[in-house]
């Protein structure tokens, strides 16, 4: 059975999801249009919004971690505009 994973760890690791996308080497060919660099970062995105998406509908969850949910989807939206367009 799968391990349960905290919140706050949920939060940090979607965080590092982020920035190792951002950190995720331009390819000299193609550059940013490149379908292998684009695909990676999208997943990455992905992984980042998988591992958040249902913390603020757990009642669980206090306001402060639900805020720290909706600042971590701003900085996927801001990290894919820098990335990809």
């Amino acid at each position: 059975m799968a391990k349960l994973i905290p919140a706050a760890e949920r939060i940090v690791r979607a965080r590092k999801l982020i920035q190792k996308a951002r950190e995720l080497p331009v390819p000299t060919e193609g550059g940013r249009s490149d379908f292998s660099y684009v695909a990676n970062i999208k997943d990455l995105f992905r992984q980042a919004r998988d591992l958040i998406k249902f913390i603020s509908m757990t009642p669980s969850a206090s306001a402060e971690i639900k805020e720290d949910v909706k600042r971590v989807y701003q900085e996927i939206e801001e990290a894919d505009r820098d990335l990809l367009q």
